[in-house]
């Protein structure tokens, strides 16, 4: 059961529901009664993407499915790429897949934006991400999908040894958002980071989902979720860390910590550890909390305004996230989303 399927194949049965335990949270079946026509190709002229302000990116756009199909990185070679991912369209459907090749010693800083310029349009993008080793990708995406899209990204990663991936996820949902990322680690010296924000109010649903595979030992991963939801907004983290047989002397962290800023918001979250070697340091934490009434009556009572001093809480707690970006303009664009979020109003 798949969306890319469903759109092949024009059947809304092989769409992933409740019943499968993987999408329990992120109904598909529920949201889509009919597979939409597909996109057309579109070559219209298109505003400048978010991260448009980085001098040095080059710059790669997938519009309605229709673009390049694969991304090379040279060895030793450092390349900044701006991948705009864009659905312009409203009503119809479109797939796309894209292969990323980082060769031995590459650094590939991967500027990631998904724009929905279109309304209830249904996007499915696969990409298959190879890191050679030693070699190095620093991945910031941002989802910026309309209020009544459904949209899934599903992301398959390679490291070599010594290979090094640093990911962080910013989020303000759809009707249904999914960004799915799995996670082969060969230990051996390789690093994984994976960080994810959200932010959602109204209706919106975001689902972030990570699986991360240890296979051989001396390999490291760091997760980092955090968010906040409010109005009748649900966010989904389902966190997976395996330490297979052999993967001794692995050093794994998980931790998701969220806000619910109203009644009828939702958070569904499902951290999971399974260890099946002995000599490993893995741990996992979860927390799901409301604003710290004291700290708000004190930024109050200096003569804030409720809706800014709530702003400034929400991006201070969230911000422990976007401060862990490396890339300097990166960060400064994570920043200005996160103010830029309007969370303070609710």
């Amino acid at each position: 059961m798949s969306l890319a399927l469903a759109l092949q194949s024009g059947d809304v049965t092989s769409l992933p529901s409740r019943r499968d335990e993987a999408w329990r949270y992120t109904d598909l079946r529920a949201a889509l009664r009919a597979i939409p026509e597909a996109s057309p190709k579109d070559e219209a002229s298109i505003a400048a993407g978010p991260f448009a302000a980085i001098a040095e990116a080059e710059a790669l756009v997938i519009v309605n499915g229709f673009g390049p199909d694969r991304l090379t990185v040279a060895p030793g070679e450092h390349r900044t790429v701006s991948l705009r991912f864009i659905a312009s369209p409203a009503a119809r459907a479109h797939h796309a897949m894209l292969a990323i090749e980082v060769a031995e010693g590459g650094f590939l800083t991967l500027l990631e934006s998904h724009e929905g310029l279109g309304s209830d349009y249904v996007s499915d993008l696969a990409i298959s991400l190879q890191i050679g080793a030693g070699a190095i990708v620093d991945r910031i995406a941002i989802l910026n999908d309309s209020a009544e899209a459904i949209s899934v990204v599903t992301a398959t990663v390679d490291l070599a040894a010594n290979a090094t991936l640093n990911q962080t996820v910013l989020s303000t949902g759809a009707k249904r958002q999914r960004f799915e990322t799995h996670v082969s680690h060969p230990g051996q010296g390789a690093s994984v980071r994976l960080d994810g924000v959200y932010l959602l109010g109204d209706a919106r649903h975001s689902d972030q989902t990570t699986v991360v595979t240890h296979k051989g030992e001396g390999g490291t991963t760091n997760q980092l979720t955090k968010g906040a939801v409010r109005d009748s907004a649900r966010a989904v983290f389902q966190g997976k860390i395996t330490v297979e047989r052999g993967a001794d002397q692995t050093d794994a962290r998980m931790g998701h910590h969220a806000l619910i800023l109203s009644e009828r918001a939702e958070i569904d979250a499902k951290p999971e550890l399974e260890i099946y070697a002995d000599d490993v340091s893995c741990a996992h934490g979860n927390t799901v909390g409301a604003l710290d009434e004291e700290a708000l009556f004190y930024i109050r009572s200096r003569g804030v305004p409720l809706i800014e001093a709530r702003a400034l809480l929400i991006s201070a707690f969230v911000g422990e996230v976007t401060d862990r970006i490396s890339h300097d303009g990166a960060r400064q664009v994570a920043q200005d989303w996160l103010l830029a979020s309007g969370m303070g109003a609710s």
